[in-house]
């Protein structure tokens, strides 16, 4: 009878062992799948990220078509505030010459180029999720290889300054704009790029405007 006990509870002990073994199995299986789902979730997020945000692939006629086919919203084209710059006069000449870089750079020596160009930064100042200086909006991201917001503090050729024409027109279209002249025709756009082109932010923003070959964009 001792002897059938022993072998009873033996078997007890082995069964609830084997119990035991199969339920952390079960959870390590269920741990595992659930690293593999969320790995898997990220994987493809980043992909979409990284996807979403390349540049459409086509050439510059197919680019300007592409443009010409999305409408100017002109009901959208709100006149933008007069900007009043308020600190003193270092700190405005720089600023001025931050907007007159970036006119210059943008928009050569084409004086609507140019005032357009600085009432985006202008707007970007005063806009959510942009630096709060008109120099930092100019010079975003440029520690950055692909992530500036303007072309030239990228590719580092405004360090090759050259003389210039335009320079002039881009300093008096600057101080103007920081003593409140408003060039109304791009209204509060926040973005704009070259038509021949097609940036990957295009559809999700309202097209306003046009001025030259660059076309204009606000926030929906």
């Amino acid at each position: 009878m001792a002897q059938r006990r022993t072998t009873y509870l033996t078997r007890r002990v082995r069964s609830s062992g084997a119990s035991r073994n199969a339920v952390s199995e079960h959870w390590l299986l269920l741990s595992l799948i659930s690293l593999i789902l969320v790995a898997g979730t990220f994987t493809h997020w980043q992909l979409t990220t990284r996807d979403h945000n390349v540049p459409k692939r086509m050439t510059a006629a197919q680019a300007r078509a592409s443009n010409a086919a999305v409408p100017i919203q002109a009901r959208r084209r709100v006149r933008a505030s007069p900007y009043h710059f308020r600190s003193g006069p270092a700190a405005r000449e720089q600023a001025t010459e931050c907007l007159a870089t970036a006119a210059l750079y943008e928009a050569g020596d084409d004086r609507r180029g140019q005032s357009a160009v600085i009432q985006v930064i202008l707007n970007r100042v005063r806009a959510p999720g942009f630096p709060d200086t008109i120099c930092g909006v100019v010079y975003q991201g440029n520690a950055r290889t692909t992530g500036c917001q303007f072309s030239f503090t990228c590719d580092k050729s405004f360090a090759r300054r050259p003389v210039h024409l335009g320079w002039a027109s881009a300093r008096r279209t600057a101080r103007g704009a920081l003593a409140g002249q408003v060039f109304s025709d791009v209204g509060g756009a926040t973005h704009y790029h070259a038509n021949w082109m097609v940036p990957y932010w295009r559809d999700t923003l309202t097209k306003v405007a046009q001025v030259g070959s660059h076309l204009f964009y606000v926030r929906n």
